[in-house]
């Protein structure tokens, strides 16, 4: 209680009770009429609103986006059509008995976690994750039935890739104008070893590469002398194989099979042709490796093809767990010797590399080692305590 302006004494309690009983009683703001189509209009999730007939009624901009199609194309169009094909993880066909859709339909019960590939009109394959709900009629039948999409095709594919236990070793050959001038040999074949390919955070890329096949200065020489590569330094040279470091201001073929999730391997060079090998996930066409390479060497073909046995999982879930600047910098101070004693990188070189502080990189690289160490010694990997 209080003293009011009078001197009285007034009881805030039951005020506090008044007000209480005025907001139970009050009526809840009316809501606006349009306000299901405005919900839809603005609706970021990709969904489809079905009426009875089988047609469809409504689309949301996000779904339009997801399917390729525009909404008046989607609209009155059946959710069964013939032009999608609908399968399992295994290739089998979705029947229209089993499909979500009709399901809730019949059964006037949401269905959620429904996740099939769907091929669409353009040929595409998509994998969707899928939930259907019913809205009823005043009599309890279900009048719509709005279907609730996402395309998960990212996801599915990465976890395939972590999986597999295969990978394809694709060789692609190309004629002697994609040699550059200085690396062109006139009898015997000239084997260059790719150890990895490193982005950078300035959009440049390194790249590790070791032969025997040439001298220490002719290398160098060599790959400085081809317009992409900014520069090039020695990084070790031990009973005649050399390895270097190459600084490329733009993509390579090399680079190709790291875009893809695989490891470049080697190039070979002849006198009238090169040879460019690496390996990709056993999930991924070889088509898309071929498309990139021809960006480069247009009369590029692939020679040959094989699907070997190549267990990973530990490195994938490992590169999984880091971030892009931690992988890139553990990837880069191993193929730059950081980790060799004596080291033919150092950290300030690595540092500049990255165009960040020695510090910086020190914490890159901690970090990066621990997520490794976790997965490697901890069996529930890096969520282990």
């Amino acid at each position: 209680m209080t003293d009011s302006p009078t001197g009285d004494f007034h009881d805030d309690s039951s005020e506090r009770e008044t007000n209480e009983r005025d907001r139970e009683n009050a009526s809840p703001q009316a809501l606006p009429a349009d306000l299901a189509r405005r919900f839809f209009d603005a609706c970021p999730v990709a969904a489809l609103v079905i009426d009875s007939t089988g047609g469809i009624a409504f689309a949301t901009d996000r779904a339009s986006e997801t399917l390729g199609l525009s909404r008046e194309e989607l609209v009155g169009r059946p959710y069964d059509s013939s032009e999608w094909t609908i399968c399992y993880d295994d290739g089998t066909p979705v029947s229209v008995d089993d499909h979500p859709v009709t399901r809730v339909f019949e059964s006037g019960d949401p269905e959620s976690g429904f996740e099939h590939w769907i091929e669409l009109p353009d040929g595409t394959e998509r994998w969707f994750s899928s939930n259907a709900a019913p809205l009823f009629d005043e009599d309890g039948g279900v009048e719509f039935v709005v279907f609730a999409f996402e395309d998960v095709t990212a996801l599915k594919r990465h976890e395939e890739r972590l999986t597999s236990d295969h990978v394809r070793l694709l060789e692609f050959r190309a004629d002697e104008s994609a040699v550059p001038p200085s690396l062109r040999v006139e009898d015997e074949r000239m084997w260059i070893d790719i150890d990895s390919v490193v982005s950078l955070p300035d959009g440049t890329t390194v790249q590790y590469m070791g032969t025997s096949d040439l001298t220490a200065s002719e290398f160098v020489t060599a790959v400085e002398e081809v317009p992409h590569y900014l520069d090039a330094r020695l990084l070790s040279s031990v009973d005649g194989y050399n390895r270097i470091e190459a600084h490329s201001d733009s993509e390579t073929v090399a680079h190709v099979f790291s875009a893809l999730g695989g490891r470049p391997r080697e190039i070979v060079i002849a006198s009238d042709e090169v040879r460019f090998r690496g390996e990709l996930p056993g999930d991924v066409d070889h088509r898309q490796a071929g498309d990139e390479i021809r960006r480069f060497h247009p009369e590029a073909e692939l020679v040959a093809e094989e699907l070997v046995y190549s267990p990973q999982l530990l490195y994938d879930i490992v590169a999984d767990a880091l971030t892009d600047r931690q992988l890139a910098a553990l990837d880069a101070a191993y193929f730059s010797g950081y980790f060799d004693t004596p080291r033919t990188s150092t950290g300030d070189e690595l540092a500049d590399r990255f165009g960040v502080t020695r510090q910086t990189l020190n914490q890159h690289l901690r970090k990066a080692e621990r997520t490794v160490f976790q997965h490697l010694f901890e069996k529930s990997g890096a969520d282990g305590h």
